[in-house]
């Protein structure tokens, strides 16, 4: 809902994964629920790596990211305070067609949703790097591993929800291993903006997604009715607890929790020399 002229507006476009809690998130803005002024904002949906890859490149002006993939890209962006998707004592999960431990993943064959995802840095850090990644749509690896394609599956998004339907065991929940390791939530995705829109305009969008956020929290059956056509194979209530999980107090700010949260996770990323330099944070909002 923007209020400037056509001559006036200033284009942000955003990328988000097709996820029940992106699109609870972005609600707002994406149906004109809140005034944008002089902001004019075009959505791109496309999967969490795809997002990653365009961000290395500069290409959208605030677009959702892995807070893995965002170790490469603080020369082009910065994150918004709000907009995380935090894993408190959850997250991304390792499934097998057999119960198997942790120490049995060693030198398996494991689909992962993409290297630059923070599952894939949490299960480095987990486990250690004697495996070997295979790059599957993450919608596509509860199939890969069902089929015998992969010894394990790295699942993200609704299948941390689904897995069982699929006759599939849980290994790990990264996010139960972090905070067993940490004591801290496990950090997952946030949203970063573009350093070259200069800082009142990094200031002013970043409030503008903080807003949408709020909406939706204050207007929930009817950001969640938008969220629904995004939920693949969730029903109405499985789609309200991905939401819950995801959406939620640490998505208006990371907090200074949150914020030690993702300095631990980075930091240990580079002690493990997964990520090439340490990270030098800056929030915005």
């Amino acid at each position: 809902m923007s209020t400037a002229t056509a001559s006036e507006q200033i284009l942000i476009r955003v990328g988000h994964s097709p996820d029940p809690d992106d699109a609870f998130m972005f609600h707002a803005l994406a149906n004109d629920k809140i005034p944008t002024g002089k902001y004019c904002f075009t959505h791109e949906l496309q999967d969490i790596q795809t997002l990653n890859e365009r961000a290395l490149r500069g290409e959208l002006e605030l677009t959702a990211v892995s807070l893995h993939g965002f170790a490469y890209m603080t020369d082009k962006y910065a994150l918004c305070a709000c907009g995380c998707s935090m894993g408190d004592d959850y997250g991304p999960m390792v499934v097998t067609r057999e119960p198997m431990g942790m120490g049995d993943l060693a030198g398996k064959r494991i689909a992962i949703p993409g290297k630059l995802t923070t599952a894939y840095l949490a299960l480095q850090l987990a486990i250690g790097q004697n495996f070997t990644p295979i790059l599957y749509a993450f919608d596509d690896i509860l199939r890969a591993v069902r089929e015998k394609e992969v010894d394990a599956g790295l699942i993200i998004h609704e299948g941390q929800l689904t897995y069982q339907q699929d006759g599939l065991h849980l290994v790990v929940d990264l996010g139960k291993w972090w905070l067993k390791e940490t004591g801290l939530p496990l950090p997952l995705g946030g949203n970063a903006i573009r350093r070259d829109l200069g800082q009142p305009a990094m200031t002013e969008v970043t409030a503008l997604l903080k807003q949408s956020i709020e909406y939706g929290l204050e207007h929930r059956a009817e950001a969640l009715a938008h969220a629904l056509q995004y939920g693949r194979d969730l029903d109405q209530g499985q789609a309200d607890k991905f939401v819950g999980m995801y959406v939620n107090d640490w998505t208006i700010d990371f907090g200074e929790r949150g914020r030690k949260a993702v300095r631990t996770l980075l930091d240990r990323a580079y002690e493990a020399k997964i990520i090439p330099h340490r990270v030098d944070l800056e929030f915005i909002g």
